[in-house]
């Protein structure tokens, strides 16, 4: 599971960008401002016999800063555009 969803900086982290551009999501946050330090990504492949499946998660960050839920309000009361939701 991504620990982004819980972090402080979720919406600003050009991480956190990074892996919705895999997961082809769209994104409301246009202003990177915040760059990680020490981040680790874990990349699950899920194969069928015809096609490949990539879920991109990251499981560590030294730049972490727990806030539960923040990924659900962004600010100015905007929700993100997300297939978890």
């Amino acid at each position: 599971m991504c620990i982004c969803i819980n972090c402080r900086h979720v919406h600003h982290c050009s991480t956190y960008k990074f892996i919705q551009k895999q997961h082809k999501q769209d994104s409301l946050n246009t202003k990177i401002i915040f760059l990680p330090i020490n981040t680790l990504i874990q990349i699950n492949i899920n194969q069928s016999l015809y096609s490949s499946k990539f879920d991109w998660d990251l499981t560590e960050c030294l730049s972490f800063i727990e806030k539960p839920g923040n990924w659900i309000n962004a600010s100015r009361g905007n929700k993100l555009k997300t297939k978890y939701l």
